[in-house]
């Protein structure tokens, strides 16, 4: 049995809520919910493993949305630097 420990309090206050999905096309859609992180995908399975690899393999900071999820990342982008500052 192998013995894992709970993860920090900061860990969990900078990893991002991914949020996965299919556009009205028909693809898997993966974004984050600042807009900052996301894409396109063939699969559902390749979705959920780019979620799982940047929100830090925490299943629980990820969310199948149902209906439509579009992927805009325009205004994302746009945001950044006063997110920073």
């Amino acid at each position: 049995m192998r013995h894992t420990e709970p993860p920090s309090p900061s860990l969990c206050s900078q990893t991002s809520l991914f949020l996965i999905g299919r556009d009205r096309e028909g693809h898997w859609v993966v974004r984050d919910l600042k807009g900052l992180r996301g894409g396109l995908f063939v699969g559902r399975t390749e979705a959920l493993k780019y979620a799982l690899f940047e929100n830090g393999n925490r299943p629980q900071a990820v969310v199948m949305v149902p209906g439509f999820l579009e992927l805009d990342m325009g205004s994302g982008w746009q945001d950044a630097p006063a997110l920073a500052a």
